[in-house]
């Protein structure tokens, strides 16, 4: 989390242009949208009865488990004023990606809930579902002096009893990903090509300056730095 706010302020600056991070986590984590306020009494103790660590994002939204998923950010210099059109352009990537695997995903058509604790009890125009209802991708958005951070979790084998632990509820009834996870990921890079930047996508390291410039700001994103 801190390395994603740590580049949409570079992005701000002028220092940095569009980015994409695809990244998994190392251990299964709730996440909790920035304002979040609609939380479960029992999340203060997922760490020591279930492992689950608890953190939060820069970005907006309901909870999140990060568990057989793949997380991405996107940051986009140049975004749409318009929001949902924001959105609906920066998922384009990831819809072509699910059509060329035979399942094409649908924006969703619910109405923003607040009382909903978890990202995936609703699906809004932010989120990407398939025709069945069943949700995929759920996403959120910072904005920060006209440049835009947009937060997603592609669920891929969403693990049910963590879920029923943190939830209460098993997780969204998705048909099998028909590719391995690097397959996977190797398609939505290409997708993203298309949709997302003119030639190629850079890969590099962060350089050890970075690195302590984000280490900096990791206790803002702890659970409890931000209210709770």
């Amino acid at each position: 989390m801190a390395i994603d706010d740590w580049l949409l302020d570079e992005l701000v600056a002028g220092r940095s242009g569009p980015v994409l991070r695809l990244y998994r986590w190392s251990r299964p984590t709730l996440s909790l949208g920035w304002h979040q306020r609609s939380l479960q009494p029992h999340w203060a103790d997922l760490p020591a009865e279930a492992g689950i660590e608890l953190v939060r994002r820069p970005s907006g939204g309901r909870a999140v488990l990060h568990a057989g998923c793949l997380t991405y950010a996107l940051l986009w210099p140049d975004p749409p004023a318009s929001r949902p059109l924001a959105y609906r352009q920066a998922c384009a990537w990831l819809r072509e990606a699910f059509a060329v695997l035979g399942q094409p995903l649908l924006l969703g058509t619910a109405a923003a809930n607040g009382q909903r604790s978890s990202c995936f009890a609703t699906s809004t125009a932010a989120d990407l579902v398939h025709a069945g209802g069943a949700k995929r991708v759920g996403s959120a958005q910072l904005w920060r002096r006209g440049r835009l951070l947009q937060h997603g979790s592609l669920l891929l084998d969403p693990p049910e009893t963590l879920w029923r632990q943190v939830f209460g509820q098993p997780p969204p009834l998705l048909p099998p990903m028909p590719l391995p996870d690097q397959e996977l990921e190797t398609l939505l890079l290409r997708t993203a090509v298309t949709h997302l930047v003119e030639g190629e996508l850079i890969s590099r390291p962060l350089e050890s300056r970075e690195l302590a410039q984000i280490e900096a700001r990791r206790e803002r994103y702890r659970w409890g730095e931000a209210g709770t």
